[in-house]
């Protein structure tokens, strides 16, 4: 039974995806989605009880299916991972804007705790700053996470009317900037 129940939300998420081609995320309804699926509307709310909870989950499926970010250990695998990302995100705006938006609005996003993202960076930092505290390394990798999501993309893409690559130079400087207001010391030799 659980089996049928993963089959069916990711049916549902593989359709909103396909729904999203056509509309945004906002005129697709429970009931178009159902039609979509070919189950019923109340099967969409067992599984996704708020549009919040469906825009958490197609976000995460979107991340995981479209924006898979490649594998990094240093910080210049992780800007060249960012940048691939950016110019995934140009080639399919709907979905990134879905991203972005569930990363602002959605109450049930990380709701586990840390995203794997932000536990892939703070372990490159462990290797990069190795006497980088607790705290700062926190706080680092929060930042360097906000820089390499849809949302940075977003506010860039719409608020600028930048590009992936114009996109990747500020997330450069941006990255640069955090980095750089680390004291010397905490840097691994190299």
């Amino acid at each position: 039974m659980k089996e049928e129940s993963v089959d069916t939300a990711t049916a549902i998420l593989a359709s909103a995806a396909v729904l999203l081609r056509e509309r945004t995320f906002d005129d697709i309804s429970y009931r178009a989605l159902a039609d979509e699926v070919g189950i019923s509307e109340r099967t969409i709310y067992r599984q996704y009880p708020t549009r919040a909870h469906l825009l958490a989950a197609l976000s995460n499926w979107i991340e995981e299916t479209c924006f898979p970010l490649p594998p990094f250990v240093t910080v210049s695998d992780f800007c060249a991972a960012a940048h691939e990302r950016f110019r995934a995100f140009d080639a399919s705006p709907a979905y990134a804007y879905v991203g972005a938006r569930a990363s602002a609005i959605s109450p049930t996003l990380d709701a586990a705790g840390p995203a794997y993202l932000t536990r892939a960076i703070e372990a490159m930092l462990d290797v990069a700053a190795p006497t980088l505290n607790r705290r700062d390394r926190r706080r680092v990798a929060a930042s360097l996470r906000y820089f390499s999501s849809a949302m940075f993309w977003a506010r860039l893409r719409t608020g600028f009317d930048l590009d992936a690559a114009e996109i990747c130079d500020a997330f450069d400087r941006a990255v640069g900037t955090v980095l750089a207001r680390l004291p010397e010391a905490t840097w691994a030799e190299q």
